[in-house]
């Protein structure tokens, strides 16, 4: 019995901490959500365009990147947290969804960049592109039009997230965690994997997986939360 409870013990700390990345994670989609409404965004294409916009809103740019981006690093914390609370549940399905949940946000800070034409090289380019004289300005554009398009092109890591999510909420719908919790999960992953493989196509239906996505990790903190506190309330 005493080594039992020091085993789920151990992951108390990982529970509170999945919980906080969980709410730092929605904030940081809010923020950059709030900017692009509030702020004229970034062209999708045109080098020049992109660069001069960049120029004229360098200080919203750039937290519209580093929340982008960055938030990768929470939702890390978060597929670690919930594979070990549904390790007992389901083996498997937790260690798949962990491996394929973080592998996905390693990859997409490896990636470093997101739509719409955020991408670090394209913040120096801005800048060289100011002082440049005009025989080096297309060649620059050109550059930024390169970057934009990668930028912008769908990435192998939102589609192994959402992945990572349905898999971690196929038993996520029975304990510890409300079903609720699962049935969202379930829907976020299979539309998220449809949205982010076709999101060059469907226009603003994509909007629909930008709701539930925030919306799963604002659950999911909440659940951990419940976890962490049974936890502690069966270990002393």
């Amino acid at each position: 019995m005493v080594e039992r409870r020091t085993s789920t013990s151990s992951w108390s700390l990982l529970y509170g901490i999945g919980a906080v990345s969980a709410f730092v994670y929605v904030l940081m989609i809010l923020v950059p959500l709030a900017l692009l409404v509030a702020q004229p965004q970034a062209p999708i294409s045109g080098g020049a365009a992109i660069l001069e916009y960049i120029a004229a809103h360098k200080a919203v740019y750039l937290v519209e990147l580093i929340c982008f981006v960055g938030l990768s690093l929470p939702a890390i914390f978060v597929f670690l947290a919930l594979g070990a609370a549904l390790w007992r549940k389901n083996g498997s399905l937790a260690l798949l969804g962990t491996v394929v949940g973080v592998g996905s946000e390693l990859i997409a800070l490896g990636l470093g960049s997101s739509p719409p034409s955020l991408n670090m090289g394209l913040l120096s380019l801005s800048g060289q592109y100011q002082v440049a004289d005009e025989a080096l300005k297309p060649s620059l554009a050109s550059a930024a039009s390169a970057l934009a398009a990668y930028a912008n092109a769908v990435s192998a890591a939102g589609i192994l997230t959402a992945l990572g999510i349905l898999l971690l909420s196929i038993p996520m719908a029975k304990a510890p965690f409300p079903r609720r919790l699962g049935v969202v999960g379930i829907a976020t992953g299979v539309i998220g994997m449809l949205s982010e493989a076709l999101r060059d196509f469907i226009g603003a239906a994509y909007g629909l997986y930008g709701i539930l996505l925030p919306l799963w990790f604002v659950f999911v903190g909440l659940g951990l939360i419940g976890v962490w506190k049974r936890n502690d309330e069966e270990t002393r």
